[in-house]
C-alpha cells in the first residue's frame, strides 16, 4: 500500500519567519520587496533579529560562566561576524583570512582561538602576533611556533587540540575518534604537552570537538561528560594549569524530512553540573561551547528566481536562476550520502493553499542542479520567488560559486 502524504515524514515548521500579505518576511520585509531592494537574485538573506534571538535563548539555558564562542567558518560574512562580535564571547576561526574578519570586525583578540589541520608557518606568524590563541594540532606546530617566538620576541598563546577516543554519537560529521586529520591523538598528548613546556608555549589548555549537526541531547551531554573526564586527565601532563576548556559544540538544526529541533534542556543541565564541578577539579578553567551552524543556520535562507517552468514526461520542472553553485549543501553535494530536500517554499506565494510537486533546479548543466527533488510546493510561475530555509550557514562560502561562470550571489543582514 502507498504511505499517504500524511504518513510520510515531514519538515519541522519553519516558522521563525513569518507570513504577511502572502509572502514570506526576513528581517521584517516582504521577500518581494527585498528582492527588489537586493536589486537581483539569487542572494543570501540573515535575519539579525532571529540572529539576536538565537543567542538571547542560548545564555537563558546556558550557565552564566561557560563561555559562547562562535565558529565563523558557519558564515564569515562581515556583516554578520560583526555582529556576532557583539553578541557572543570569542570568535573561532580557522585561517588567516577568517581572522583578519574577525580583526576588522572588533573581535577581542584574548577571545579568538585558531583552529585548522594545516596551518601554514604564515598564518602562525600572524596568529603570534595578534596574540589568538593557537589550537596546536600537530608536533610540527610547536617548533614551528617556538622559532616564530623567538622572531618576534612574543609568547605563543596555546591550547592543544585533541583526538579524542571517542564520537559524537548521531552526528552527521565525525570530527574526532579514529584515524583523524584533526588535533593529536589523545595517546600523544602527554609527549606534545611536554613538548609544549620545553618550546617555552604559554599553554592555555584544550579543545575537543568530536562532532557536528547533531540532533540528539543525550549525545551531546555524554560527548561533554566525556570530553571533560579526558580534559581532566590529561591536565596532569601540563605544564600549566588549565584556563580554556573548549568542549566543542555539535549542536544540530533540523534540515530534512522527520527532524526535530534539538532539545536544550538536558544540555544546559548537564553543563551546569561540569561548571560545578570545575570549580574544584579545574578551578582557573573557563568552559567554552564553540557554535556556528547551531547559532545562524535557522535565520538564512536562500532566494533565486523562477526564470523557465517546463515538463518533462508529466514532471514539472521549475528552472531557477540559482542553483548548485551557489547552494551546494541543498543540492546534497555537501556530505549527503543519500539526497534529502532542505525544506523549500515559493516565498511570494508562502500562504497558498494550491499545490503541486515539482523539482525545482538550477541553471548548471548538470544533473546534479537540484534544489527540491518531487516536493509539494505552491503552485509557481516564472518570475515566482524560490526560497531555500536553513541557509544560514555552509552556504555561499561553501560552494563553487565559478562553476561554469554564473553570475556569483550577493549576501545581505536584514
Amino acid at each position: 500500500m502507498t504511505l499517504t502524504e500524511r504518513q510520510l515524514p515531514v519538515h519541522a515548521p519553519m516558522n521563525q519567519f513569518s507570513v504577511r500579505e502572502g509572502e514570506l518576511t526576513v528581517g521584517g520585509e516582504r521577500l518581494s520587496l527585498l528582492a527588489a531592494r537586493v536589486g537581483q537574485t539569487p542572494f543570501y538573506a540573515y535575519d539579525r533579529l532571529l540572529l539576536r534571538a538565537r543567542v538571547a535563548a542560548l545564555r537563558g539555558v546556558l550557565p552564566r560562566t561557560v563561555k559562547l564562542h562562535y565558529a565563523m567558518k558557519a558564515n564569515p560574512m562581515p556583516a554578520v561576524v560583526g555582529l556576532m562580535v557583539g553578541l557572543v564571547d570569542g570568535i573561532d576561526v580557522a585561517s588567516a583570512g577568517e581572522l583578519k574578519v574577525a580583526l576588522d570586525a572588533g573581535a577581542n583578540p584574548l577571545e579568538i582561538s585558531f583552529a585548522g589541520p594545516g596551518k601554514r608557518d604564515a598564518e602562525l606568524r600572524q596568529a603570534v602576533a595578534s596574540r589568538v590563541l593557537i589550537n596546536l594540532e600537530s608536533f610540527r606546530e610547536v617548533a614551528a611556533l617556538e622559532a616564530i617566538c623567538g622572531e618576534l620576541g612574543l609568547s605563543a598563546r596555546v591550547a592543544v587540540r585533541v583526538n579524542p577516543d571517542f564520537e559524537l554519537k548521531g552526528s552527521g560529521m565525525k570530527m574526532g575518534g579514529g584515524p583523524k586529520q584533526f588535533g593529536v591523538d589523545v595517546e600523544q598528548i602527554p609527549e606534545l604537552l611536554g613538548c609544549i613546556g620545553r618550546a617555552g608555549l604559554s599553554f592555555e589548555g584544550f579543545h575537543l570537538f568530536a562532532g557536528s549537526q547533531n540532533l540528539r541531547s543525550e549525545s551531546i551531554c555524554e560527548a561533554q561528560q566525556k570530553s571533560y573526564e579526558l580534559a581532566l586527565r590529561l591536565a596532569q601532563h601540563a605544564p600549566a594549569p588549565v584556563r580554556f576548556l573548549n568542549l566543542g559544540g555539535g549542536f544540530g538544526i533540523p534540515y530534512f524530512p522527520g527532524e526535530q529541533r534539538l532539545d536544550l534542556a538536558p544540555i544546559g543541565d548537564n553543563l551546569a553540573q561540569l561548571v560545578q564541578r570545575a570549580q574544584t577539579e579545574l578551578p582557573d578553567a573557563a568552559l567554552v561551547i564553540e557554535l556556528g551552524r547551531y547559532l545562524v543556520g535557522e535565520a538564512g535562507v536562500y532566494v533565486a528566481r523562477i526564470v523557465d517552468r517546463k515538463v518533462s514526461r508529466g514532471q514539472v520542472y521549475l528552472v531557477a536562476d540559482g542553483g548548485l553553485h551557489h547552494h551546494l549543501s541543498a543540492s546534497g553535494n555537501f556530505g549527503q550520502v543519500i539526497r534529502k530536500n532542505y525544506p523549500v517554499t515559493i516565498g511570494n506565494k508562502a500562504d497558498s493553499r494550491e499545490t503541486e510537486t515539482v523539482s525545482v533546479v538550477g541553471p548548471l548543466c548538470t544533473p546534479l542542479d537540484l534544489l527540491a527533488e518531487r516536493m509539494a510546493l505552491p503552485v509557481a510561475q516564472v518570475d515566482d520567488l524560490v526560497v531555500v530555509f536553513q541557509s544560514g550557514a555552509y552556504g555561499a562560502s561553501a560552494s563553487p560559486q565559478g562553476f561554469l561562470g554564473h553570475p556569483a550571489c550577493l549576501e545581505v543582514l536584514v
